[in-house]
């Protein structure tokens, strides 16, 4: 469970519990019809309440900074430190502030999924080799899964980790690795363990399975890593025209206007200039790593 969620000053479980003295859950349940999909979300992001709960805590965060921004407005006018207009604007503030915090808290889960989807990806090639290895070695299938579980996979390594141990409590190994499937959101790691549940059923040989899985995998990497090395040319143009060029041209430009129409060029153009590079630079950092696939190493 996420013990503490972006911008709620509680931890889940006081949250949830206050939600339930304001008695939330009744319109939890109404605005929840406005998000079907929370419950998936939730699932596969690891976080250990259903929707109506975590719609109710979303609420409840809402509301505290909605209040919290008409009392401090509210003190600020009675020490006289703003105008009496403040209550109209504060009022906007504030609900403004309220709705962007609930949207955001309601598609946290999203993040945490496209998070952990890239954790898995980024060493699930790696994980199946090592499975494969095991299993043609003569080694079981709980011991190899074991095996991964105690190796540096990140969270495939944790993923597993529950797996045995749910296994080695009495559970059949069918049944958890379809559970695990469900509750993942990466595509390919649930291909693979719909692979290994599938030739646990029928019988079959789990290392063909495991073969083609890993040729599969490895030729879909090549791709994406083709993919983005075919983005990264126009990406650099982007950078060169933006982040170079227009800037460079754009004061020399404002040079040879300011001496021929003696308008002076004021510092806080610059200013402006230097803060919209700032932000570029950042965005299209961002957006550059955004891009890179979940691999790595090259195969």
């Amino acid at each position: 469970m996420i013990e503490r969620l972006p911008f709620i000053p509680i931890r889940v479980k006081s949250g949830l519990e206050l939600s339930k003295k304001l008695d939330l859950l009744p319109m939890s349940y109404r605005v929840g019809k406005l998000f079907p999909d929370l419950e998936a979300s939730l699932l596969q992001a690891g976080v250990g309440l259903r929707s109506i709960e975590y719609i109710s805590v979303a609420l409840f965060a809402a509301f505290f900074y909605f209040i919290l921004i008409n009392v401090l407005s509210v003190i600020a006018f009675l020490f006289q430190l703003v105008p009496s207009t403040i209550f109209f604007t504060s009022l906007i503030t504030s609900s403004i502030v309220s709705l962007v915090v609930f949207l955001y808290l309601t598609f946290y889960p999203h993040l945490i999924i496209i998070r952990k989807v890239k954790n898995l990806e980024k060493n699930l090639l790696f994980a199946l080799r090592h499975l494969l290895i095991q299993i043609r070695s003569g080694v079981s299938l709980f011991d190899s899964m074991a095996s991964i579980s105690k190796a540096n996979y990140g969270t495939i390594s944790e993923e597993f980790r529950e797996v045995v141990k749910k296994v080695a409590t009495g559970e059949f190994a069918v049944d958890v690795l379809e559970e695990l499937a469900f509750r993942n959101p990466s595509l390919y790691f649930r291909r693979t363990i719909w692979q290994v549940t599938n030739a646990l059923r029928s019988g079959g040989d789990v290392g063909k399975s495991l073969e083609s899985l890993i040729s599969h995998l490895e030729s879909e990497q090549r791709v994406m890593i083709r993919r983005y090395g075919s983005q990264l040319n126009p990406l650099a143009f982007l950078y060169m025209m933006f982040g170079v060029i227009l800037p460079s041209l754009g004061i020399t430009f404002l040079i040879v206007l300011s001496s021929f129409s003696g308008l002076p060029i004021k510092e806080f153009y610059f200013w402006v200039l230097l803060a919209f590079l700032a932000f570029f630079q950042f965005f299209f950092i961002g957006f550059v790593k955004s891009r890179r696939p979940s691999v790595e190493a090259y195969v």
